[in-house]
């Protein structure tokens, strides 16, 4: 299986990523392939920029990530509430190349922060809106108070029952769909 992960966030020290990277190596005999979404730097989207110039290749290079992949682990920052402005404008741009984003791959969306909710409301808004922008979501896991909960210098989610919840969501990348009757 080839693995997509990458935390939705632009920041170089993310927490997200750090937990992306942890859960994508959760899924045995997985390809896997982390990429920072600071590599993938767009203009801020509008319309009339799309209309005087297109569509940056960034942008393509990225949903063409996506569509290269068997499956995605995205972990989301969360900031005021909603996505970051780094993954937001880049998912912009991409739903205008294409509206099905996701390509009908299967999902497993994350979030955690520093704080008790751990990035809960943008991954609600995440993971409902997923089926809009073709995707799956698999399973979706919120991980609080990240300091806490996971040992840095490790590299590891240390709470034991988090940790399990992980493990589960992850593997659901693997479970086949039941056949239609």
């Amino acid at each position: 299986m080839k693995l997509l992960a990458f935390a939705a966030s632009n920041s170089r020290k993310s927490i997200n990523k750090k937990l992306a990277t942890y859960a994508a190596g959760l899924l045995e005999g997985a390809d896997v392939e982390v990429v920072d979404l600071n590599d993938f730097e767009t203009p801020l989207f509008s319309v009339d920029r799309e209309a005087e110039s297109g569509h940056p290749e960034l942008a393509k290079a990225f949903l063409q990530k996506i569509a290269d992949s068997d499956a995605v682990i995205v972990s989301f920052a969360e900031h005021n509430g909603s996505y970051s402005a780094a993954y937001k404008n880049l998912f912009d741009w991409c739903s205008r190349i294409q509206p099905k984003v996701f390509h009908d791959k299967p999902l497993v969306f994350l979030a955690t922060s520093p704080g008790a909710r751990g990035g809960a409301t943008v991954l609600a808004a995440a993971t409902g809106s997923a089926p809009f922008f073709a995707g799956h979501v698999k399973a979706h896991l919120s991980i609080p108070s990240f300091y806490e909960n996971f040992d840095l210098e490790r590299g590891v989610l240390k709470h034991e029952e988090l940790n399990g919840k992980l493990v589960e969501a992850v593997a659901a990348l693997q479970q086949r769909e039941p056949a239609a009757a």
